[in-house]
């Protein structure tokens, strides 16, 4: 495979996935951190320290392409009405 279709290439930072709200009480977005689970964010604060955890705390979540953001960008922490 070539370095760019690798899925286990992580030279240059970390794949961080934020994925869509849950629709729960609270709602939450699940975060993957190099394909493994990592936890249940409820906001930014815990994204970043979910990447804390993992030695990525110069990690700039809110910068263009460090972070995967599905179904929402960083401030989307609540499921909209229909």
């Amino acid at each position: 495979m070539s370095e760019t279709t690798n899925p286990h290439n992580h030279h240059h930072h970390a794949h961080v996935v934020v994925h869509p709200v849950e629709d729960t009480a609270p709602p939450y977005r699940r975060v993957d951190i190099l394909g493994t689970q990592v936890g249940q964010a409820y906001a930014l604060r815990d994204v970043v320290e979910f990447c804390r955890r993992v030695g990525l705390e110069d990690l700039d979540i809110e910068a263009p392409g460090s972070v995967q953001w599905i179904g929402g960008g960083a401030h989307t922490w609540g499921v909209r009405p229909d």
